[in-house]
Order: C-alpha cells, then structure tokens, then sequence
C-alpha cells in the first residue's frame, strides 16, 4: 500500500487498517526473516543437489539436517514446489531383455522372500545410458538388502559376456563358498548364459528369475537403474561414449556412500551395507499380488 500511496505518511496507512506503525515494522521483520530462513534452506538444497541433482524432498530432509538446517518436511515440501524446485519422474523404453530363447530359465524363489542381512540376495538388471554416439549398456548387481551395488559392468553392447564381469566384481568381496545366497534376474540371455550359470553354480549360489513379465517381480533392480538416471545421468546431459565411461564410477561412488534410501532407514547402502538386523522402512508397500501369481507360488512351493 505504502508503494501505491508513498505521499500518504505511514501512519495514517496503518490507520486505515486499525493497526499501529509498530506492527507494521514488526510484521516487516517477520517477513524479512522469513525471506532470509526460506533462502538459507534453498541454498542448502542447491549445494545438496549440486552432487545427487535430483535427490527427492524427504532425503533431502536428512541431508539438510546433517548440514545443520532445521525444516519441517510440509514446509520443505512446500517450499520446493513454490520455488519450482519438485523433482518430476522421466521415462523412457529402451529393450535390454531378450527371453526368446531356447537356454534354461529358472524358477522365481524370492516371493515374499525379505532378506535379513547382507549377501542373502543379489539382483542383476541391464540399463541402457544414452550418448552422443549412440548407447551404452550398464550392468548392474545390487545387494538387495543394503541397497549396494555390489558389481557392474560398462560396455557397448549386450554381449553375455558383461554381464559375467558385473558378477565377477560382485564375486570378489565374497568367500569361495556363497550357499545361501541367491541370485535375481530377469528372464534375458545374458543371465540364462552357460558361463554365467556355471559362474553361479561354482560358487553355490541359487539362481532366480522372474516369471511373468511383471516389473515388480525385479523392483529393487529396476529402481536403482531408475536412480541412477533419473538423479544423475539425466541431468548432466548427453555426452560422448567416452565421458560416459568417466562418469559412472562417480555416479556409483555418489550412490554408495552419500545417498540414504527410504527404505534402509535413511542410511547410505555402504553403511546398511555393514548392518546384520532388520531395517526399518520409510515407506509401505503397496503392490498385491495378483491371483495368478499368488497360485504359481503355491504350486511352486508344492512341487
């Protein structure tokens, strides 16, 4: 009002409204101080973001406060998005599985399966990177439990081959003798593969691969490709193969040590990666099983 009318002294402004000049400076302070603890918040977020560009409002909630910022989720929340600050989901298809083939494929044993420590189950998943030469493949071994990716591989192309190196990186923190652990994949090639298969059977460990074409049945791998994506590679534009190449060993390192998940209780994958009890989680699961995979289990589990 002040701005429209600058000839009308203040104080007959403040009059007009019933209220005194001094709740006028006072709801001035309010508002200054408030702009101030709004931009100290966002410069947080920005120095957050300037090494994982697209980590979401509840993880940045736990990075602020180890930097000392103190913000109610809602008020974060709600500050992001009026700053146009909310990180919105991509998609894009790229076919990496081929399961048309005459190899061996093998059961689903992780249903309702919940791993209780580190190394009780690995999940495999292939993701394609663009590039400005065309693409490149990404294969992937994430510790189901920890969230860690455990072994991967970078090449460009689809080749069975890559997938056993990915593994055999996986393989190098493990003893000779890995019973108990089991082994999750799709349905593709690479995975049905003779030298992956005798790599696996080698060292003792079950192998397990989805069923139904449900991408539920490999949630934990699809979600750390989408990650990876979504959080990083998307955002740093496209680049030659060679960068590429560069980049991902940063990428991985950023997401090992630095990124807490929802559902490890907030803990980076290293660190849960250390742990032997159960996690909490910060999220529900909302997927229900449909009757036809809830009957392949029990059939399964009769046989």
């Amino acid at each position: 009002m002040k701005d429209l009318h600058p000839q009308v002294p203040l104080g007959r402004l403040c009059g007009l409204f019933d209220k005194s000049r001094q709740a006028f400076y006072q709801r001035q302070q309010v508002i200054y101080e408030q702009a101030l603890e709004e931009h100290f918040i966002l410069s947080g977020v920005d120095k957050i973001r300037q090494r994982q560009p697209r980590i979401g409002g509840r993880k940045l909630l736990v990075k602020l406060e180890e930097l000392g910022v103190k913000v109610g989720r809602d008020a974060l929340f709600e500050l992001l998005r009026n700053n146009g600050r909310l990180v919105r989901r991509r998609r894009g298809a790229v076919r990496t599985t081929q399961s048309s083939h005459w190899l061996r494929k093998y059961p689903n044993l992780i249903r309702h399966f919940e791993p209780m420590r580190p190394n009780q189950l690995w999940v495999s998943d292939i993701t394609y990177l663009e590039t400005l030469e065309g693409y490149l493949y990404l294969f992937l071994i994430t510790d189901a439990y920890s969230r860690k990716i455990v072994g991967w591989a970078i090449a460009d192309n689809l080749d069975a081959a890559n997938a056993v190196e990915a593994l055999q990186m996986a393989l190098r923190s493990m003893k000779a003798d890995c019973s108990g652990l089991i082994h999750h994949s799709d349905r593709g090639v690479q995975y049905c593969s003779d030298k992956y298969v005798k790599l696996l059977n080698r060292r003792k460990i079950a192998l397990s691969m989805t069923e139904n074409g449900d991408p539920l049945e490999n949630a934990i791998a699809e979600r750390v490709n989408g990650i990876l994506k979504d959080e990083w590679l998307y955002e740093m534009g496209k680049m030659d193969k060679s960068a590429m190449r560069k980049v991902i060993p940063q990428v991985i390192h950023i997401y090992n040590d630095e990124r807490p998940h929802l559902s490890i209780d907030m803990l980076t994958p290293n660190v849960a990666h250390q742990m032997s009890e159960k996690l909490k989680k910060h999220w529900k699961n909302y997927y229900r099983p449909s009757n036809r995979t809830e009957e392949s289990t029990r059939r399964f589990s009769t046989n």
